[in-house]
């Protein structure tokens, strides 16, 4: 029985090694044949081809007369800055304009309280006419004077002819008194009434006197009423002034700025502006030039030396922040009297047309001006030059159209290009467009640069 059992496990045995090796060979068979088959893909793919020339865009390097530009950080500022300050002290009552705005000569821009002013002028007025009723009263103190004056002078008329009628008697009693025709009586009696006259002229004299001086002291009051009728006329001026300073108004045309006080707020004098109105069109751009570049202008006449350094002789560019060409070309306008001595420098000034008031004072922007002419320069445009730590250079095309990148010597830009000093020559071909892509060596397909704005 064992036995049996033993066969029936080694033919058991037998069979499973059989069906191992069965699916061994199935396995394998498929693999082997699909490597075959890969090998002979392999080995009938075609040669990859060579990679196509890069394309760029060149320029040919030529000589021409070229204008040479210079150029100088320029700051705008209005042509009058008028500062707008308070000439009284108050109460700001209103603000009469809009920040920002164009604003005419003579134009409202602040109010401030009138009352406290009003009261000064009516105050004034008052004091002025009680001086003028002053020298009225002055006028009739004179004229009462005069009368007086008058009536003595006629007192006196009639006092001196009494006088002399006694002064007769006299004369006439005292032969008479001699002779005995007479009486001593008589005579005393003329005697008497001579001094009686004459005491009387004396005294009339005296009240000439008195009103003499009493018309001396009558115009005396009046001169001094009259002056006192002016002050209080200059007192009446200076407070109608004062009161007319409550409205602050503009003093030229221009754009007024912010306001820096708030209605409410007491200002005086001694505050800070109000605002600032400026006059804008024209504008002014000022520019420092060093010395050296402000002397080699004049070595060659661009700079007049007559009437303040006035130049004349310049066309000027404005380039603004953004980048933009401003439309309107400007001229110089004048140069400062002298060089700061510590930074050896000197600032000029353009002046600009601002139509519209596109230009605000404070804005920065670059004034540039062509100062010279290069003859048969090199140029490139700038795009074609790349600079690498602090060196230049530019990708020029061979007659194989491989690429050699050559250091070159950059002198004054023109515009949007290049002057190259050394390192080039001209009729060579640089590329323009597609430097990034490109190393020495590689050949690439030139085509001709169009420029775009």
């Amino acid at each position: 029985m064992q036995k049996d059992l033993r066969k029936i496990w080694t033919g058991l045995q037998a069979t499973l090694l059989k069906h191992k090796l069965l699916a061994s060979v199935i396995t394998i068979v498929p693999v082997a044949v699909l490597g075959a088959f890969i090998v002979a893909g392999r080995s009938n793919k075609p040669v990859q081809a060579a990679p196509r020339p890069l394309d760029v865009e060149v320029v040919r390097v030529e000589r021409n007369d070229v204008p040479v530009y210079s150029e100088w950080i320029g700051t705008t500022e209005g042509m009058v800055n008028a500062d707008i300050k308070a000439q009284v002290t108050g109460y700001l009552l209103r603000q009469d304009y809009q920040e920002g705005s164009f604003v005419k000569k003579g134009q409202l821009l602040f109010e401030i309280d009138p009352r406290p002013l009003q009261a000064v002028v009516n105050q004034a007025k008052g004091d002025l006419a009680k001086s003028a009723s002053e020298v009225q009263q002055a006028i009739s103190q004179l004229d009462q004077a005069l009368a007086q004056l008058a009536q003595a002078n006629s007192q006196l008329m009639q006092a001196e002819a009494n006088q002399r009628k006694t002064q007769l008697d006299v004369n006439k009693y005292g032969p008479l008194l001699e002779q005995k025709a007479v009486t001593q009586q008589e005579f005393d009696n003329a005697d008497q009434a001579n001094d009686a006259t004459r005491a009387q002229v004396e005294a009339v004299k005296s009240q000439i006197k008195a009103a003499t001086a009493g018309v001396g002291t009558a115009k005396a009051a009046i001169i001094a009423a009259k002056a006192q009728v002016e002050s209080s006329q200059a007192a009446v001026r200076t407070a109608e002034l004062n009161l007319s300073f409550t409205r602050i108004v503009s003093p030229i045309d221009g754009i007024a700025g912010i306001a820096q006080a708030q209605v409410g707020n007491l200002i005086s004098t001694t505050s800070a502006p109000l605002t600032t109105v400026s006059t804008v069109d024209p504008i002014k751009v000022f520019f420092t030039l060093s010395e050296q570049q402000y002397l080699a202008f004049n070595k060659r006449n661009l700079i007049e030396a007559r009437r303040g350094a006035s130049v004349v002789q310049i066309q000027l560019e404005l380039i603004l922040a953004d980048g933009t060409n401003y439309p309107q070309s400007g001229s110089f306008f004048f140069a400062d009297r002298q060089v700061d001595q510590k930074t050896g420098a000197i600032r000029l000034a353009g002046i600009f047309p601002n139509p519209g008031n596109v230009l605000r004072p404070g804005q920065y922007g670059r004034v540039r001006a062509v100062t010279s002419t290069k003859t048969d320069a090199l140029l490139v445009p700038q795009r074609a030059v790349s600079e690498l730590q602090g060196s230049y250079q530019v990708a020029v095309v061979g007659g194989d159209n491989k690429i050699e990148m050559r250091t070159v010597k950059v002198g004054e830009r023109s515009g949007q290009q290049w002057i190259i000093e050394d390192g080039l020559k001209a009729g060579e071909t640089v590329v323009v467009e597609g430097t990034q892509k490109i190393k020495p060596g590689v050949v690439v397909n030139p085509k001709t640069y169009t420029k775009t704005n």
